[in-house]
């Protein structure tokens, strides 16, 4: 670390952050404890339907149609596999797997619907971003794609293998997309002019929001607040468990207060392993 390098304090992706404004208890399992997760077959697919709408983009746009997203499918599939050879125990037979995989057919055709791949170049895909905000912070993330119009302007876009949530819950969809714009915007100055969520399950649906920079100043308040609330987490050990719909996909009910489990005493950490003080600790969550 050279003198003129920041003071990272810690790092945090919308991923993360999401997390712990859903359970705190949860955010401990997966950074502080690093429990493990059996694989989600509906988060394994939408790897695999990320993977071959990134691809895509490698054809030429004229040859990029319905047909060739569906040639990329089971390669991908394949492709995964191979570095993950657990994934094919999610399945308890020949006819869900084949099931599974038809769902992530009729996904790529919907895309089709939602967006005409022929009549977009952009600029990245599976784009890493990182800022350190003042005071050390690092946030970061992956983008599926960015789009740069000729006159410069931006457009954030994410891929969304779920349906679209109903008015109620686009506040929590798009923080997502406002933490990849703050991110964008302290590392080049400028806000970015959409941001875009192409949701590929349900009816398909795409959810568009124009940001200005009192949305992103007030994101960076939240987020700062978060750190906030997680470095007394891991200070106190107190980690609390937040009840809601999403306990049904949980791998770690038998753990959690709320479904009369305990969770494990907390990992011993070393004195002032709670703020990290380098760039390399930045590759950790915490």
């Amino acid at each position: 670390m050279t003198l003129t390098d920041p003071v990272i304090i810690g790092a945090l992706s919308p991923s993360r952050a999401g997390d712990f404004m859903t359970c705190p208890l949860l955010y401990r399992f997966r950074v502080v404890d690093q429990l493990p997760e059996r694989p989600s077959p509906a988060a394994v697919r939408g790897t695999v339907v990320h993977a071959v709408l990134e691809r895509l983009y490698d054809l030429p746009a004229p040859a990029r149609s319905v047909q060739a997203a569906l040639e990329l499918l089971e390669p991908q599939w394949l492709r995964l596999l191979d570095e993950e050879p657990q994934y094919a125990e999610m399945f308890a037979d020949d006819a869900e797997r084949a099931e599974w995989l038809a769902q992530a057919r009729s996904m790529l055709e919907r895309y089709f619907t939602l967006e005409d791949p022929t009549r977009l170049e952009p600029a990245e895909r599976e784009l890493y971003v990182e800022a350190v905000l003042e005071g050390g912070l690092m946030l970061r993330g992956y983008v599926d794609r960015l789009d740069v119009a000729p006159s410069g302007e931006v457009r954030v876009v994410d891929y969304k293998t779920g349906s679209a949530p109903g008015p109620d819950f686009e506040a929590k969809a798009l923080f997502q997309m406002k933490f990849y714009a703050l991110v964008l915007w302290r590392l080049r100055g400028e806000v970015p002019r959409l941001l875009q969520l192409v949701y590929l399950g349900g009816k398909g649906e795409v959810l568009r929001y124009a940001p200005d920079e009192a949305d992103l100043l007030a994101t960076e308040r939240k987020v700062r607040a978060l750190w906030e609330a997680i470095e007394r987490a891991l200070q106190s050990g107190e980690w609390r468990a937040r009840r809601s719909r999403l306990c049904d996909w949980c791998d770690h009910q038998a753990l959690c207060p709320e479904f009369g489990g305990t969770p494990p005493p907390v990992p011993a950490r070393e004195p002032g392993d709670t703020v990290r003080r380098n760039r390399r600790a930045a590759t950790d969550e915490l």
